[in-house]
């Protein structure tokens, strides 16, 4: 069973034109799910809907008390790129034994050209094979929480070494 947890970005199609105000549109996870007609017993839940930006570390505890009241073992959550690397490392350092995968897009999920499906189907995989920890899929590749981080000037995640 994977346990997905959703919390706004621009893979949801959540778009923070302004820099003050969100805007959702009808993009939804489970419509990227369905779409490939995959077979996995999976569980949704909209923590919040949030531009990453926004996301605090209130918004992060909130995240860790789901996943420490759940009896899954593997969680995936959807979140922007923006600060999805503090997320990555906010759970990694609470050791909760568990394989967490955060996954999002540079692209609005609502796009026709989205990234969206791509990473969200990498991200599904690697959660199948991954040991417990925390990482971050993006665009065909794996990071742990303790080395990445997101290059303003390419727009892409990379390894911090």
């Amino acid at each position: 069973m994977i346990y997905i947890l959703t919390t706004g970005g621009t893979i949801e199609g959540l778009d923070n034109t302004d820099n003050k105000s969100a805007k959702s549109s009808c993009t939804i996870i489970q419509d990227f799910i369905r779409s490939p007609n995959v077979e996995f017993a999976y569980t949704i839940e909209s923590v919040f809907k949030k531009d990453s930006r926004d996301i605090t570390d209130k918004d992060r505890e909130l995240l860790a008390r789901k996943i420490k009241k759940s009896n899954a073992d593997k969680f995936l959550i959807t979140h922007g790129t923006f600060t999805m690397e503090n997320t990555a490392k906010y759970l990694g350092r609470l050791n909760l034994n568990v394989t967490i995968v955060l996954v999002g897009s540079f692209i609005l999920g609502s796009s026709s050209n989205t990234d969206a499906p791509f990473n969200l189907g990498y991200a599904i995989s690697s959660l199948q094979f991954l040991k417990p920890d925390v990482y971050i899929t993006m665009n065909g590749q794996i990071f742990h929480w303790n080395n990445v981080f997101k290059n303003l000037e390419t727009n892409k995640f990379e390894h911090s070494e």
